[in-house]
């Protein structure tokens, strides 16, 4: 089955989805948040049915250090929340510069800075799930060897 990442910000969430295989990971939209935290999850978790997907991937941003600040409360609060509304399993992967990396690629792509905007947390979304998808299947592979 698929797997889902979640780039979760205050304003917008950033959307990934994997191929059946779960080998690659591909930018799926740019969710606009609204102000009723019920109506996102509702969408979320009609998403992920409809997408197949059996893992959600939720990118947790940790501190340089690698420890855990406010903001990774914030989004551990927002992914206990989604359980409530899916059967997805859902775990966490280090987003560290995931951000980064998506404006730093879209620059080099020559994406002005309104497109970016628009666009930069559904990047920042596949990195989190490449990464993740990389690391499972890297397990398997050692695991197989």
């Amino acid at each position: 089955m698929r797997k889902m990442a979640l780039d979760i910000g205050d304003v917008r969430i950033g959307i990934a989805t994997s191929d059946p295989m779960g080998i690659i990971a591909g930018g799926y939209e740019t969710f606009i948040r609204t102000k009723n935290i019920d109506k996102d999850m509702e969408y979320l978790s009609i998403l992920i049915k409809e997408k197949q997907c059996d893992t959600v991937v939720v990118g947790l941003p940790l501190n340089m250090d690698g420890s855990e600040g406010d903001r990774a409360r914030i989004i551990r609060e927002f992914a206990e929340k989604l359980k409530n509304y899916t059967d997805a399993d859902i775990v966490y992967h280090d987003e560290r510069l995931s951000t980064v990396s998506a404006e730093k690629t879209l620059i080099e792509s020559g994406m002005r800075r309104e497109k970016r905007k628009k666009v930069i947390d559904k990047v920042a979304a596949t990195i989190i799930l490449q990464g993740y998808l990389d690391k499972i299947n890297m397990r398997r592979k050692n695991h197989n060897d």
